[in-house]
C-alpha cells in the first residue's frame, strides 16, 4: 500500500493532451495563432537595406531634381501664395516618388511576413475591449510571467549583439574614414553607402536567426496554451457526436420505428419464405408495376416468429424453403428487389402461392 495515498482525480483536469482541430479553429477565430513579431522586424530590416541598395540611385536622382527645382524657383518667387502652393504640390509629388516605392515595398513585406506564419486570417476578436487587460492583478501576472522574462532576455540579447555588429563595422571603417576627405564626392558617398549596406545586411541576417528561434518558441508556447485535458476532449466529443447514452437511445428508437414500419408492410406481402424456424422473409410482387419481387420484411429468431405470426393474422401464405430463406436474408435488404440469380427460385414459390389462391377461390 502506498505510504502517501493520492487520488488520481487531482490530475483529471491537467491539460496534457494536444488540442483537437475544433479547439484550434476556435482559437484561430479568436485571433490566437502562433506568430512572432521578430519575423516581421527581421524582414523589414533586410527590406530597408535592400531598397537602399537597389533604389538608392533612383531616390538620389529624384531628390536631386527636387532640390534643383526649389533652388531655381525660390530665386524667382515673389512671395505670392499661388506660387508657394504650386511649389508645395510639386515637392509633395517628388517626395511621393522618393518614399512611395519604399513604403509600398514595406507594406508587401509586412503582409507576407504575417501570411507566412498564419496564412490569410483576419479576426476582430483581438480588438474587442476586455476589462481583464486593465486589471492590475492580471497586469502584474503578465509582467512577471515566463513570457515576459523571455521577451526581456531576448531584447537584451538583440541590443547587445546588434550593438556589437555595428561597433565591429564602424571599427573596420576607421581604417579609411579619416581619409574620406581625399576622395571625390561620388566615391565618398559610395563608400559610406556600401558600408551601411553591409552593416544592415549583417544586422538583418542576425535578426532573421533571432526571428526563427522566436517563432519556434512562440509556436511551442501556443501549443502549450491550447492543450486540453482528457475531460475537455470527452466533453467536446459529446458536444460534436452527442452523449453516448442519448445516441444509444436514438438508435434503439430508430430500430423500433423500423421494426414497426416493417411489420406494417407485411400485409402487402404475397408470401413468407421460412427456414422454417430461424429465418422469415416476406416477399411482395405486383406484375406490371414491379420489375422484380421485393423483400418487405425479414428477420431471424424472435423477429422471424413475429413476422410469421403477423402473416397468419393477414392470411399470408408461408412456404418453407431453408436454402432460399437464408440466401434472401443474406443478400437482400428490406425494400430492395431480389438478386437476379434468385429469380427462378422465388418465381417458383410465387407460382405455387398463386396456384393455392386459385384453388382456394
Amino acid at each position: 500500500m502506498a505510504k502517501y495515498p493520492m487520488s488520481l482525480q487531482l490530475f483529471a483536469g491537467e491539460k496534457t493532451e494536444p488540442a483537437t482541430p475544433r479547439r484550434r479553429e476556435e482559437a484561430r477565430k479568436k485571433g490566437q495563432v502562433a506568430k512572432s513579431g521578430e519575423v516581421g522586424t527581421a524582414f523589414m530590416v533586410l527590406a530597408a537595406f535592400f531598397f537602399l541598395n537597389a533604389l538608392g540611385p533612383y531616390m538620389g536622382r529624384q531628390l536631386k531634381e527636387m532640390v534643383q527645382y526649389y533652388l531655381e524657383n525660390m530665386a524667382s518667387w515673389n512671395g505670392d501664395s499661388l506660387g508657394f502652393q504650386q511649389m508645395f504640390l510639386v515637392g509633395l509629388g517628388k517626395l511621393g516618388l522618393i518614399v512611395g516605392p519604399v513604403l509600398l515595398g514595406f507594406l508587401v513585406i509586412g503582409a507576407l511576413s504575417q501570411v507566412m506564419q498564419v496564412g490569410f486570417h483576419a479576426s476582430g476578436e483581438a480588438l474587442t475591449p476586455k476589462f481583464s487587460r486593465i486589471n492590475p492583478v492580471e497586469g502584474f501576472k503578465r509582467i512577471f510571467s515566463r513570457r515576459a522574462l523571455v521577451e526581456f532576455v531576448k531584447s537584451l540579447a538583440k541590443v547587445a549583439l546588434v550593438g556589437y555588429l555595428v561597433y565591429r563595422q564602424v571599427r573596420h571603417n576607421l581604417e579609411w574614414l579619416p581619409q574620406i576627405s581625399l576622395f571625390n564626392l561620388g566615391d565618398g558617398i559610395s563608400l559610406i553607402t556600401n558600408s551601411i549596406y553591409r552593416m544592415g545586411l549583417q544586422v538583418g541576417l542576425f535578426l532573421l536567426v533571432i526571428a526563427a528561434a522566436d517563432y519556434w518558441w512562440q509556436r511551442r508556447e501556443f501549443e502549450d496554451s491550447i492543450k486540453m485535458s482528457k475531460e475537455e476532449i470527452k466533453e467536446e466529443y459529446k458536444q460534436m457526436e452527442g452523449d453516448p447514452l442519448v445516441r444509444s437511445k436514438i438508435r434503439q428508437r430508430q430500430r423500433q420505428m423500423a421494426s414497426q414500419r416493417m411489420m406494417q408492410a407485411i400485409p402487402t406481402a404475397d408470401v413468407i419464405i421460412t427456414n422454417p424456424t430461424h429465418y422469415a422473409i416476406a416477399v411482395r410482387y405486383t406484375p406490371g408495376e414491379m420489375g422484380a419481387p421485393q423483400v418487405v420484411a425479414k428477420g431471424m429468431g424472435l423477429i422471424a416468429q413475429r413476422i410469421k405470426e403477423e402473416g397468419k393474422k393477414h392470411d399470408i401464405a408461408t412456404v418453407e424453403n431453408p436454402a432460399l430463406a437464408q440466401a434472401l436474408y443474406k443478400t437482400t435488404e428490406i425494400g430492395q428487389e431480389i438478386p437476379a440469380d434468385l429469380y427462378p427460385a422465388v418465381a417458383e414459390v410465387l407460382a405455387f402461392v398463386y396456384r393455392l389462391r386459385r384453388k382456394t377461390i
